[in-house]
């Protein structure tokens, strides 16, 4: 009886904790879904009818367009380098020893610690100290702000690959090699299968956050050339019309369908867990 009202109290505050959680997540971006279909140029409440038209004229604009295959380029490419670096750490710091392994990790996810303008901040003087050293021009190009966004990256690849690894049997690849199997065989045909669905959805949780990433894009981007969140931004500084709305709600289908996508071919659920 103890157990069962323990039971209910639990849920109940489960519930409590949940539920405004889910509110302010879900609010804003409905609210935004309704506001991209207002008729009135100039957003107000209550509106007196509605369209479609600003999602016309958000793909209308340049900025809009260019700006999101900058930040598709970038994320693409950020992501990839995210991969090629934090897949093999991990995979290197799982057979080591547990001091040496948490170290590793902390070190690949502390970007995630640092206030983005701080990082931002930081990596842009660093940019400008290596071109004043070298000559080699990093920052205020798509090259320095690649490299930026890696480092954002490469904190979601790093977590869910650790906790992928950290449940991994071992075992089995030393039996592969047992069997006879060369160690590189027995890594491609037993580990990395069993870690293919940490590494593509961290690969999705990287691409996302490079792909949405405004405050410390907003050091690095060269001079006439924005990512999609920054043409948002400015678009919204100069006007306030629901074509702001309509892009933004653009972006989170283009997410959405990333992550539909991605669960498709991997169960993000399970990961996750």
């Amino acid at each position: 009886m103890e157990t069962t009202r323990r039971g209910r109290y639990g849920n109940a505050v489960l519930v409590m904790a949940t539920v405004p959680g889910f509110a302010l997540l879900l609010v804003p971006l409905l609210l935004i879904v309704w506001m991209s279909f207002f008729s009135d140029p100039i957003l107000a409440f209550p509106p007196s009818g509605y369209s479609i038209e600003w999602y016309g004229n958000a793909l209308a604009q340049k900025p809009f367009v260019d700006g999101f295959f900058l930040s598709l380029q970038v994320a693409v490419a950020a992501t990839f380098l995210a991969l090629v670096i934090g897949a093999p750490a991990c995979i290197i710091a799982a057979r080591q020893a547990p001091v040496h392994r948490a170290a590793t990790v902390a070190f690949l996810t502390s970007p995630l610690i640092i206030p983005s303008v701080a990082l931002g901040t930081a990596i842009y003087l660093v940019l400008v100290e290596f071109e004043v050293v070298s000559g080699v021009r990093l920052s205020g190009n798509s090259i320095g702000l690649t490299l930026a966004h890696t480092l954002i990256a490469l904190p979601w690849i790093v977590r869910l690959l650790t906790a992928a690894l950290g449940g991994f049997d071992k075992h089995l690849e030393e039996a592969a090699i047992s069997l006879g199997a060369h160690p590189v065989r027995a890594f491609l045909s037993v580990t990395l299968p069993a870690l293919r669905p940490a590494i593509v959805a961290g690969a999705l949780f990287g691409f996302v956050t490079s792909f949405g990433n405004l405050e410390m894009s907003l050091f690095l981007v060269s001079p006439g050339s924005v990512t999609l969140p920054i043409a948002t931004l400015q678009y919204l500084m100069s006007r306030l019309d629901p074509t702001v709305a309509a892009a933004a709600v653009l972006q989170v289908v283009i997410i959405l369908a990333a992550v539909l996508a991605t669960n498709r071919f991997v169960r993000l659920s399970k990961v996750m867990v």
